[in-house]
Formats: C-alpha cells, structure tokens, sequence
C-alpha cells in the first residue's frame, strides 16, 4: 500500500500574528492576526480610532508593535527584536492623499520607487501607466490632473516595484462619489493582475463588500469577525456588527422556555436561559408588507410567522428604493421597511408587517 505524501502547506503571502500596540496604557490593536494571499484582497473594515490604521503602519514598519510577529511568505519580516527596515519589505503602499511630487512629471511619480539603471524601466513606467489610461499624460504635472486621475498615478507608482504586498487607507475617500466606484473597480482589476496581496483598510462597509475576498471586521482594537462578505454581512456576530453594515430594526423581548413571544410571533432562541432580555434584529429590506383587508392581514406561517398591524408615518424616495416608516399598533415602536422603486403610501395608511425568520438575529440584549 502506497502512503499518502502530505505536501508543505504553502505559507500565505502577508501573515500577522497577535499584533498588541498600545498607547498611554490603552490597547489600540489587541491581538489581532490575519493572513492573506497572494491575489487576495482583505480589507479591515471598521469605525474611526478601532485600531486599523495602526495595523496597516505596522505592517509597513513605521510603527513597531509591542508584541506579536509579521512575515512575509513564511518569512520573518518583524518581531520585537529583529525588524527588516519599512523600505526592504516590498511592500507597496497608497494612502487617501495621494502624495505625489508636484515638481515631478506624471512618468516621474510613477518611477521615482524604480532603480535609476533598472533594465526596462521606462517600459515599466508606460505599461502601467498604459494600463491605468494616463500614458497620454506622462509629461504632464499633478496638478494638471484631475483627483481620479491623480489618484490611478499613485496606484501605479505603488506597483511599479512589483511589491509583494499591497497596503492601502482609505485610498478613495477623497474622490468625488461618481467617480469612486468605476476607480475602485479600475484599481481591484489591476491589483488582481499583479497578483499583490492587498489590505485595504477602509470605514466604509460598501467599499469593502465592493472590493474585499475577506472583510475583518474590527472593533476596539481587535479583530471580532472574520470571512467572506456574504458570511459577515448574512451572519453577524451581534447586534453592532449588523448595524455596521445597514439600518437595522430591533424588537425587544424576554425569553420564557428558548422561545420569545413578540408583536409578530414567537421566535426561537435556542441555549438561551429562561429571563433573559434579548434583541431581534433585521434589516428594513427584509420587512414584508402587506395591505389590510378589512381589518385582516395576511394568516400566518412558519417562516413569516404573525402578521403585525401598523400605520405609515411617513413614506421617501430615495432614488433606488422607498423608505417608509410604521408604527407598530401593538406597542407604539417605529420600524423602517425599504421597497425597491416607488412605493409612498399616504401617513396613516394601515398595513400588516411580517418578518421572515430567516432574516432575523437573536442577540442577548447588552448594555
């Protein structure tokens, strides 16, 4: 019988390890670790002042953590005692302001990372450059450029050097929001091509569910939820970390024998003990809505369970979707629905409301 060959697990591209960095005795990273591969975009996604910034200059190497370790394909590339310098790490790097040399050409910026006697560099330059749309202003000056243009010059002076890993913060905060997506996709195409390892660091969960493989979700200094957008956004890990990504409804109640009695039903909170206050979550674009049929709405099922009434308090256009407001008659709360296209009911019109099960959060109520 012939064994089986365990081949090495091939290590990833970028790996951080229990990264802990702290300030006047307050944890601003807290253990966080993370790996990412080559071609893999992760993004690090959180409010202000979580601690992501400061991963990414860590990463860069100008910062030093207090503990943990950083490697690069397996390789050691940081630690609290030995520490490749920021500039041996190829890494790329692309921050919101652009930082580019007023006083140096378009070509210029984007070569300036290149050895002066580097064989081919001036291909290197106009392919990129062919390739982000601008060869046509290579003799031009930042200032001559428009923001999305300025912007594309700084990703390919940060791929010039071919980097390994890619770090960007909040790299299209600062461009105009009809441009943003067509760059961002622009930037996702090419730093695919190039088969960089990319963390992106962003505030905004649209942009990492537009750009990410993997979204970490960050808070208070720690990683807190980790995977796929699909897996992040469908199965938060509590109530904030699904209010981070929409508006979110949350209908209170007491669990009595793992069930929780509520104005649309029992819900199921399974391991939960007996008098605990819990939290129901869903977002407004799974609330169901339903007309009143002389004082009826629809009978009830398994998984949209009781019908409950309510009354329009306002209803708005939001260009893509309609935004209405009820209030529940069974306990005076405001609950908000979205409906795709126009939908603008009359304040006051009456209407039944169900909430399917399987968009619902049953969190332990905190605080």
């Amino acid at each position: 019988m012939i064994g089986k060959r365990h081949l090495a697990q091939t290590p990833p591209r970028l790996e951080i390890r229990n990264i802990i960095r702290s300030y006047d005795g307050r944890r601003v990273v807290d253990g966080v670790s993370l790996r990412v591969e080559p071609g893999q975009v992760t993004c690090l996604l959180g409010p202000s002042g979580c601690g992501k910034s400061t991963t990414l200059r860590i990463i860069a190497g100008v910062e030093m953590q207090d503990s943990g370790e950083i490697y690069a394909d397996g390789e050691l590339v940081c630690d609290t005692v030995f520490r490749i310098p920021p500039e041996g790490r190829s890494i790329g790097l692309m921050f919101q302001d652009f930082a580019l040399f007023p006083h140096l050409s378009v070509a210029e910026n984007v070569g300036f990372g290149l050895p002066r006697k580097m064989a081919g560099r001036d291909a290197r330059i106009m392919e990129l450059l062919e390739r982000v749309g601008l060869a046509h202003h290579a003799g031009d000056y930042p200032h001559q450029l428009s923001g999305g243009e300025q912007q594309r010059v700084a990703l390919a002076r940060a791929l010039a050097p071919r980097p390994k890993i890619m770090l960007m913060d909040e790299p299209f905060s600062g461009l105009d929001n009809r441009l943003r997506d067509g760059i961002r996709d622009e930037t996702l195409d090419l730093l695919k091509e190039e088969g960089a390892a990319v963390l992106l660091v962003t505030h905004e969960p649209d942009e990492a569910m537009r750009m990410a493989d993997e979204i970490a979700l960050m808070r208070d200094g720690k990683i807190i939820q980790q995977g796929a957008p699909y897996n992040i956004y469908n199965s938060p890990r509590d109530k904030k970390a699904a209010a981070f990504f929409s508006d979110i409804n949350v209908i209170e109640g007491t669990v009595k024998g793992a069930l929780t009695q509520t104005p649309f039903g029992r819900f199921l909170a399974p391991g939960v003990p007996d008098g605990t206050k819990v939290e129901i979550v869903s977002r407004p674009q799974h609330i169901r809505i339903d007309f009143d049929r002389g004082g009826r709405g629809p009978n009830p099922t398994a998984s949209d369970g009781v019908a409950a009434r309510a009354s329009v308090v306002r209803a708005r256009f939001m260009g893509r979707e309609s935004l209405v407001e009820f209030r529940m008659d069974a306990d005076g709360s405001v609950l908000k629905a979205t409906v795709p296209s126009v939908f603008l009911p009359a304040e006051g019109t009456v209407m039944w409301l169900t909430l399917p099960r399987a968009r619902c959060f049953v969190f332990p109520k905190t605080g």
